[in-house]
């Protein structure tokens, strides 16, 4: 991703990811917690222009995107 998804990950601590479009918000959430150990507290998701199906995930204050995205190698 891009510019507006380290602006989210620095400025809002969300965490953005291009997820199966029949994914629910609920599916995200229990995936996200389970896959990294964190608390998601939202989901935002929308459709792009191409087709993909696209989540921001807000994580709880005591965690960090940052330090969530260095483990998956964004960083």
């Amino acid at each position: 991703m891009g510019e507006k998804a380290t602006m989210l990950r620095e400025k809002e601590n969300k965490l953005s990811f291009i997820v199966n479009p029949e994914s629910t918000r609920k599916d995200v959430k229990e995936a996200i917690e389970s896959l990294y150990s964190v608390k998601v507290v939202g989901v935002h998701s929308m459709m792009t222009m191409q087709g993909a199906k696209k989540v921001h995930v807000r994580l709880a204050p005591e965690f960090s995107a940052e330090d969530v995205a260095s483990h998956f190698g964004v960083l």
